[in-house]
């Protein structure tokens, strides 16, 4: 991120001749190739499921059937183009790996001097000993294999899958119902306050071009607390397509924090559709940090259905080269007196794209609802672009809401009054930079937690600067206090 043009906006004019032609068949190389996997492996895909996961997969493959996959035919989709993930035919047949090393031996977390218990999945299947599969605590927590929770709690699984999700909201989510294969599943009882994060680190390594589907399931029962993070990273650079659906019931006076950290090659893709049903009284946060990712899109529908429930909703993204950030936010407020906000915060550079869609529905009877929504962007160069809507839709008359957009270049009296107290050029760049996230992390009310994920920021910053010797932030060893040399002449 060390690009020193002049940043404009706005998107490149592409020819529209024969493009929807070229659309469709692309779309139907994947979409034949996951139909055609599924009439082949359905006994497979099915065998040992629940009655409800049947008739899931059969209505979904009926859907993705009837339905294109998304593409820039749709307007919540015209500026992520997936063309080029359509033209292919990677690989869906992948099996659980045998468990011989430790997840620290396959993969070391970059979230330092962060205390949780840590999960793992590797390839699209949850990676443990076959013996802890589904972990059942003392207090009643249940955290584990989401086929396992399936098959030893089934009233439990039965009630609350696919109770928040879509499969109909596109072809991809269609998809990743009828072909996931296994994901995480975490119940948390009635009055039970989980002490410890939860984190679940998603890891990838296969030399193979990948398709992987996985599902997510974490419960929260009245009065209880949980806070989740969820890591993807990858291993090696390979191109993968990841596509996951997780959805989050949280019932009354219940609280989550969930992170999300996504560190991904640039030669893999990410589509992340989280789906979270409030109840009253409940309160989420949710903060969703992108460091880096060929192209990832981010999707979060929130359903605020009690009366007095509150959703935080914020995100940073630091994306260079050619990577590409989605960022879809839907927040529904359907009962009087709920609250919402939403506050994502971006930098772009080189040949980056960006998407923010954020839309807050208010219906007829939400009343007294306050909902407020901002997005603000810094673009690094001419080349980086951003397509940034913040939207509201209102049928109720007394209520408090407010949307906003900002896009920009670094504030340069900033950079000339910084750079005149000594401060060199990229120092100070890097300072606005990092500054410019603050308002995000610092919603991040797990301290060491903020530490490490500030210290992930400054280390993505700085990878794309030039190294001064003597960083302001001093980075490399961050145990020291940040000092520096003034050159006094200059001031």
């Amino acid at each position: 991120m060390n690009s020193k043009k002049k940043a404009t906006t706005g998107l490149k004019n592409n020819s529209t001749i024969n493009i929807f032609e070229m659309l469709n068949k692309n779309d139907n190389i994947l979409k034949d190739h996951l139909l055609n996997y599924y009439d082949q492996s359905k006994d497979l895909l099915n065998k040992d499921m629940s009655d409800a996961v049947r008739k899931l997969r059969e209505d979904a493959y009926t859907y993705l059937k009837n339905n294109n996959l998304p593409s820039k035919r749709d307007e919540k989709w015209r500026s992520t183009n997936l063309e080029h993930l359509y033209a292919q035919t990677p690989s869906l047949d992948y099996k659980p790996s045998v468990y011989d090393k430790s997840q620290e031996e396959i993969f070391v977390c970059e979230v330092h001097g962060f205390e949780a218990q840590r999960y793992s999945m590797l390839n699209g299947w949850y990676y443990g000993p076959e013996s802890e599969k589904l972990k059942i605590f003392d207090n009643g927590l249940i955290v584990g294999s989401i086929i396992e929770a399936q098959k030893q709690y089934p009233e439990l699984f039965n009630k609350y899958f696919n109770s928040v999700a879509k499969t109909s909201t596109h072809g991809l989510t269609a998809t990743n119902a009828a072909l996931f294969k296994d994901g995480f599943f975490v119940y948390v009882p009635d009055n039970v306050v989980v002490e410890d994060t939860i984190q679940l680190i998603k890891m990838i390594n296969k030399e193979e071009n990948m398709f992987i589907n996985s599902r997510n399931l974490i419960i929260l029962g009245e009065n209880s607390e949980l806070s989740f993070l969820h890591c993807d990273d990858s291993i090696n650079h390979s191109p993968n397509l990841l596509n996951t659906v997780t959805e989050f019931i949280i019932s009354e006076n219940a609280h989550l924090r969930l992170n999300k950290l996504q560190n991904l090659n640039d030669s893999t893709s990410l589509i992340n559709s989280t789906f979270i049903k409030q109840h009253k009284n409940s309160t989420s946060k949710v903060n969703v940090i992108t460091y880096n990712g060929g192209l990832i899109r981010n999707e979060i529908y929130v359903d605020l259905i009690g009366e007095a429930a509150d959703a935080d909703l914020n995100g940073i993204y630091l994306m260079d080269k050619n990577q590409h950030i989605d960022n879809q936010v839907f927040v529904n407020h359907a009962v009087p007196n709920c609250t919402s906000s939403e506050l994502f915060k971006g930098v772009l550079d080189d040949k980056a794209t960006g998407v923010f869609n954020g839309y807050i529905f208010v219906e007829r009877d939400a009343q007294n609802t306050a909902a407020f929504q901002q997005n603000n962007n810094i673009l690094m160069s001419s080349d980086a672009k951003i397509d940034t809507q913040p939207f509201l839709e209102i049928y109720a008359d007394d209520v408090k809401c407010s949307h906003g957009a900002t896009v920009g270049q670094l504030d340069t009296e900033a950079l000339f009054y910084m750079k005149q107290r000594g401060i060199s050029n990229d120092d100070a760049r890097l300072l606005l930079m990092f500054a410019f996230t603050a308002e995000v992390t610092s919603k991040i009310n797990i301290e060491a937690l903020r530490l490490s994920i500030e210290d992930m920021i400054k280390k993505r910053l700085r990878g794309e600067l030039s190294i001064c010797e003597k960083c302001v932030l001093h980075c490399s060893v961050p145990e020291y206090p940040m000092e520096f040399d003034i050159d006094m002449s200059k001031v």
